[in-house]
């Protein structure tokens, strides 16, 4: 072999090893079983509109698997819905009305927050909502389109979250939401809905709502859905009950959704 050709060797193999990965070398940092040990695949159920005693209260109550009861504050059943979620072991949140871009008014229930309110109103009527609904860990937007594409008004609802050890779960009713990049700016922990299970009423909806969420379920690491109590109750907590052997036969885990935030 002449020099020339034996450079080009060399150059070959080192530019190989430096761009291959090093597969066969375990990092110091990380133990060798941990490394074996393959990816879980993740889902996190959250039913919202709890607080007024809506149908399919029970059934959802009831289900076998971690959900996060999303309780609307200032209602008939506010406390009641909250405390009985904690007791089954279940995660509480609070179920923030904020105004939507359409839709009525008399759909946000008492205490809303609206984008024509002062600063001080808005810091206000966030903290009175996180003292109405006991044992919260974490909020979420009911409704809300407009305000969370409006950065005031996050700022300063997420500004509440981080004094108060709150997290906060996008329910991303709008693609316009500066909920993620307000709360990686303001340190505090959050994560943001894949699909809703009943955008629809119809039962027949609901049941391809369900085909979707599997093949996410087996699709993708973390996947984070949300259903209601209210006008789709029943039919939801029914076919979620169908479902929910299946995504777990399918090798996916139901967890609660803090284990979901970052």
């Amino acid at each position: 072999m002449n020099l020339k050709s034996a450079a080009l060797l060399m150059a070959s193999l080192w530019m190989a090893a430096w761009i291959s990965p090093p597969a066969t070398v375990a990092s110091p940092l990380k133990p060798k079983a941990a490394e074996e040990t393959p990816d879980i695949r993740r889902v996190a159920l959250v039913i919202d509109d709890f607080g007024n005693d809506m149908q399919g209260t029970t059934q959802m109550m009831e289900l076998s698997v971690p959900f996060a009861a999303a309780v609307m504050p200032f209602l008939p059943t506010t406390k009641r819905d909250a405390e009985w979620a904690h007791r089954i072991g279940q995660t509480v949140l609070v179920h923030v009305p904020m105004e939507p871009n359409k839709g009525k008014p008399e759909w946000l229930g008492p205490g809303a927050i609206t984008v024509n309110l002062t600063d001080e109103e808005v810091r206000q009527r966030i903290i009175a909502a996180i003292e109405d609904v006991p044992h919260a860990v974490g909020i979420n937007n009911h409704m809300g389109s407009k305000v969370t594409a409006d950065e005031r008004i996050m700022r300063i609802i997420l500004t509440v979250c981080k004094e108060k050890g709150l997290f906060m779960l996008d329910s991303r009713t709008t693609d316009k939401s500066v909920v993620g990049k307000l709360a990686a700016e303001l340190g505090v922990p959050t994560a943001a809905n894949n699909m809703f299970m009943d955008d629809v009423y119809t039962r027949s909806h609901i049941a391809k709502q369900a085909v979707k969420l599997q093949k996410l379920a087996a699709s993708q690491p973390n996947t984070i859905v949300i259903g209601h109590v209210g006008a789709p109750g029943k039919h939801t907590s029914d076919i979620l009950k169908q479902t929910i052997p299946s995504i777990q036969q399918a090798g996916a885990k139901f967890v609660p959704i803090s284990e979901m935030m970052h």
